[in-house]
């Protein structure tokens, strides 16, 4: 058994209180990814884990790539015959966390996930390079497949029948948008006593706010 228990850290790089955050939680996740992004030090700032409750009845997570937030929550995108497609459509309640320690911080969103329209699935689609679009349509993504030549063979049949022509959205593949119920931001604090402040949805766009202990 390997021991981690001398594994420590100080958190001592900033603080999160009451009197210097806005009354809407989107505002504040605005901030924090943008001093993220400008600190530096993270490779994708967008990366987030995306846990869901599978059709086995277990919970799953992966990471992901966050494409796009506003006031109405999250979108990512994915293969919705995935594992975590399925799932999401079993059972749209999921929990989207991002974790950013090079300026100590977690963001913690509890919500409610939904297909978004196809035109806002055309139009990210679009906007892919062609690699990632052929690597779309050619992944059944999460079904065993025989080997890693297989799916580069499909890849190349692909790439010959789409020469110079436009490459369609598959209906299998698109966004799929996360409306907040709960966000809680996560900042560092040394001696473990961290600031945990909670926004919870009781209405249209209000937010009631509180401070969790650490």
């Amino acid at each position: 058994m390997e021991d981690l228990s001398d594994y420590r850290k100080s958190y001592e790089k900033s603080q999160l209180l009451e009197n210097a955050i806005p009354d809407d939680p989107i505002n504040l996740f605005h901030k924090w990814f943008h001093e993220v992004k400008e600190f530096g030090g993270v490779d994708e700032v967008n990366a987030m884990t995306v846990a869901t409750i599978g059709l086995d009845g277990f919970p799953k997570s992966r990471v992901v790539l966050l494409k796009k937030y506003d006031e109405e929550g999250f979108i990512f995108y994915t293969n919705y015959n995935s594992e975590k497609g399925k799932a999401i459509l079993n059972n749209p309640n999921v929990c989207l966390s991002f974790f950013w320690p090079a300026i100590e911080r977690q963001v913690i969103i509890k919500g409610v996930a939904e297909k978004t329209i196809e035109a806002v699935s055309d139009n990210y689609f679009d906007s892919r390079p062609d690699g990632s679009k052929l690597g779309a349509i050619v992944s059944a993504q999460s079904e065993v497949i025989p080997s890693r030549a297989y799916l580069d063979d499909k890849l190349k049949k692909l790439e010959t029948k789409y020469e110079g022509k436009p490459i369609p959205r598959p209906e299998f593949w698109g966004g799929f948008l996360v409306r907040p119920i709960e966000i809680e931001f996560w900042q560092g604090r040394p001696n473990r006593l961290h600031d945990r402040i909670r926004y919870q949805l009781h209405a249209v766009f209000n937010w009631k706010i509180e401070r969790l202990s650490p």
